[in-house]
């Protein structure tokens, strides 16, 4: 579906979706705990959906209703694995990678689908360490991925600087073993908050992974040292990768936006997006006790941004950079390469269509502040290249018609009912 916003108009107020990266998480305890657990969303996406389906097929039970404007999951644990599982991914990334070791914990020869650009996604170094320990990973010709044999309990090493969700993947895998083991991390640890994202969630049922070593290396217990616990009710927090687009309204838009549903003590890694906006110039009010935010409208200047930690929020300050006077450096981020999108170049190619002045670099973007007159912008399939141009036409001087909006299912299925053309 493609949409044309002419001089559109932000919400001035709207609830913060639900965290995906924490409902993941906790959806995933959910199924290997000692009895059920409700956990409540709002505004889930395909994401959550692919990560329900394939814990589904694995052998867990699962009931969604509705009550107001959120959607309550109920979540039967795996008594019994179904072996030989056919396991649909669909493009998430986060639900291939930390599922696959939880498949091959369980011993249950799983095949995984993958849709999109996921099977181009790497799946390497995890699947090496997999190998050593027992499980063997075979990309098929049709594109799915095939996880034979039964993962044995010992010690693994792996590198921190590709993916922080290969990491949080073996974190659930050895807490469902019977033995101990231990993880150490080498290299450069990257998306570090996703990392205690998820060792948060295994706290909240009882199985907390003991740190050692200037978090370089985990022991886990295993199960029958410390199995999951359900809380039976849990309210995962609003998510700030999210709330970034409606934020960044507030910045570059010409009213004040607030966004409630937040939790100011997180551990997410992008709620440094604050403090960006604040660097770019934005005025930044914090209502901690409330869990709101509200962003206003301010003269904006260039930075120099490394996003190592925080790779997903690019797309969105590159628009703030594109209307910030004087030049923004963005750095640290060329994973975004192996995205929904090559997001560093559809985000490039997404400010260029609008009159923008940017330069791709292996790792990132130089953006040179300059008034956006407006275009087409292809989204590429990817949700946050769709949700940066709707922000980017609050401050365009032509109309932006956006190709592909449908993107936003993804994660923020209800974006676009946030933002309305002024006709």
């Amino acid at each position: 579906m493609n949409i044309t916003l002419r001089k559109p108009k932000f919400v001035c107020e709207t609830v913060a979706p639900t965290s995906k990266s924490a409902a993941h998480r906790m959806m995933i305890a959910a199924a290997f705990a000692d009895a059920p657990t409700r956990i409540r969303l709002s505004g889930a996406g395909e994401d959550i959906a692919a990560t329900l389906r394939v814990l589904k097929a694995l052998g867990a039970g699962a009931e969604m209703t509705a009550e107001s404007t959120n959607e309550w999951l109920y979540i039967t644990p795996i008594s019994t694995p179904v072996y030989g599982a056919i396991a649909d991914c669909g493009e998430s990334g986060s639900t291939l990678r930390f599922l696959v070791p939880v498949a091959a914990a369980l011993g249950a020869d799983t095949t995984f689908l993958r849709h999109g650009r996921l099977p181009d996604r790497p799946m390497e170094p995890l699947t090496s360490e997999l190998l050593r320990h027992g499980v063997v990973c075979t990309d098929n010709s049709d594109g799915s991925l095939s996880v034979k044999g039964q993962l044995t309990a010992g010690e693994y090493s792996i590198a921190a600087n590709v993916s922080s969700q290969f990491i949080t993947g073996l974190l659930f895998a050895l807490s469902l073993l019977n033995a101990p083991s231990t993880l150490t991390l080498t290299g450069e640890i990257e998306s570090a908050p996703y990392i205690d994202m998820t060792v948060n969630a295994l706290a909240a049922f009882g199985a907390t992974p003991e740190h050692l070593e200037n978090g370089r290396v985990y022991r886990i217990p295993g199960r029958l040292q410390q199995p999951l616990h359900s809380p039976e009710v849990l309210y995962p927090e609003g998510d700030f990768s999210g709330a970034a687009f409606p934020l960044v309204a507030g910045a570059v838009g010409d009213h004040p936006v607030t966004v409630t549903g937040l939790d100011l003590a997180s551990s997410q890694g992008d709620m440094a997006i604050l403090d960006l906006l604040q660097r770019f110039g934005a005025k930044v009010e914090k209502d901690a006790e409330n869990g709101a935010v509200t962003v206003f409208p301010a003269p904006l200047r260039g930075i120099t941004i490394n996003a190592k930690q925080i790779p997903d929020l690019v797309p969105i300050l590159a628009v703030v950079a594109s209307v910030a006077t004087g030049k923004t450096v963005i750095s640290g981020a060329a994973r975004l390469r192996l995205k929904e999108s090559d997001r560093i170049a559809t985000t490039a190619a997404l400010l260029r269509a609008l009159g923008g002045c940017v330069c791709e670099t292996e790792d990132g973007l130089i953006v040179e502040g300059r008034a956006l007159t407006g275009g087409t912008v292809e989204g590429a399939g990817d949700h946050r290249i769709v949700m940066s141009a709707a922000i980017a036409a609050l401050c365009a001087s032509g109309d932006v018609t956006i190709l592909g909006t449908e993107a936003v299912s993804k994660s923020y299925p209800t974006f676009f009912e946030l933002i309305k053309s002024a006709d």
